[in-house]
């Protein structure tokens, strides 16, 4: 076991960023009051909230009271849909993508066993829906459309913006989750067209245990959690101020950095997978060539298994997207969702870059996953 193997999931997880560490450290210490108290302690919490709020309308191009802060993106998810549901009762249809997340997909099913409609829309090849599906899958009792706008395995771009267009002139919400492209692209909500939006902190240098729902004025939606009124009465219970305060520094980066950050990430992206393409016969791109999140590689290994890869490569911290429930691997249904034989997509590997990716890693990573690739097609 490599003690310091080059990191390659920033998809699960990304550092945390120094600047995000040292904005934390005051409220972890001297500042500990609690942002509802009306003492001074309680005002030096709240304004800290407040500011890091800004930081976080600014990155999306919101308005501040549009935002609500949440403890992850499995929250943000339930509270956008479960939430839009509850406000709109006499509308009871939804519709997703069948590469969902599971903060989106176990939602839409909890709707079904409650007597609702759900449309579960496929995706083509390359991990894309169409827009003329999800356009003919709208009705007048549609509350909600609700796709991801990266996938975390893959990084395909879902077309957010098209179909938003056409659902506003339905008059159907339509909601995605960000988690993957806040901070990783420029991301705004009035350039995607969406109505509600889900930031998660720890994808981009922010801490775990954080997040944010942007919710477009006037949007219905009703609280999921119930207490008291936080977060203008949609999210009750104490802010974790820290964390909030390390997810208003990390946009804050972003905002400085993500343009120049994506572009270099992007260029190592795509030296390593003509790297492994020079080393290893028959490797697959899984996902779209282009539409797609620019620190991202999804790769099929042939006649090998992705788990078994990267046991075999401890330099290399990195996933798959399969399963494996009582000593048996199963491929993962993002892949075999586009059309990929199960076989096939067990050889599934997601290596993801980040802000500590350096070329010189792109090179060892490239070398030890192709000679452990042929330690194991030798047998």
């Amino acid at each position: 076991m490599h003690e310091h193997p080059i990191y390659l999931d920033h998809n699960a997880t990304a550092p945390l960023l120094p600047e995000v560490v040292d904005a934390m450290v005051p409220y972890l210490r001297e500042h500990f009051g609690n942002p509802s108290s009306a003492h001074v302690y309680g005002r030096q919490a709240k304004a800290a909230v407040d500011q890091a709020r800004a930081r976080v309308a600014v990155l999306l191009g919101a308005a501040a009271e549009e935002l609500f802060f949440v403890a992850h993106g499995t929250e943000a998810n339930n509270l956008a849909i479960r939430g839009v549901l509850a406000a709109l009762p006499e509308k009871r249809h939804v519709v997703t993508c069948v590469t969902e997340h599971p903060a989106t997909t176990e939602p839409c099913r909890q709707r079904e066993k409650q007597g609702g409609q759900v449309t579960w829309l496929p995706v083509d090849g390359e991990g894309r829906i169409r827009v003329s599906e999800a356009v003919a899958a709208l009705r007048s009792d549609t509350a909600l459309v609700t796709l991801m706008h990266a996938n975390n395995e893959t990084g395909v771009l879902q077309p957010i913006a098209e179909v938003a267009r056409e659902a506003r002139a339905r008059g159907v919400l339509l909601h995605t989750d960000a988690a993957q492209s806040v901070g990783k692209l420029p991301v705004s909500v009035e350039g995607l067209g969406v109505d509600l939006l889900t930031v998660v902190g720890h994808k981009f240098g922010a801490p775990k245990g954080v997040g944010a729902l942007y919710v477009r004025k006037g949007t219905p939606v009703r609280p999921v959690l119930l207490g008291a009124g936080h977060e203008r009465g949609l999210r009750p219970g104490t802010e974790n101020v820290a964390s909030i305060v390390g997810l208003g520094v990390a946009c804050e980066v972003a905002l400085r950095t993500v343009e120049t950050e994506a572009a270099r990430v992007r260029g190592l992206r795509d030296e390593l997978w003509e790297r492994l393409r020079a080393r290893v016969p028959g490797l697959a791109l899984n996902g779209h060539p282009v539409e797609r999140l620019p620190n991202t590689l999804n790769v099929r290994f042939p006649g090998v298994s992705g788990s078994a890869l990267l046991t075999a490569t401890p330099e290399v911290a990195a996933s798959t997207g399969s399963a494996c429930h009582a000593g048996e691997e199963s491929a993962s249904s993002i892949i075999t969702a586009m059309g990929v034989e199960p076989s096939a997509a067990l050889g599934s590997v997601r290596l993801s870059l980040g802000r500590m990716t350096t070329q010189p890693d792109v090179v060892a990573a490239a070398e030890a996953l192709a000679a452990a690739w042929k330690r194991l097609a030798r047998g």
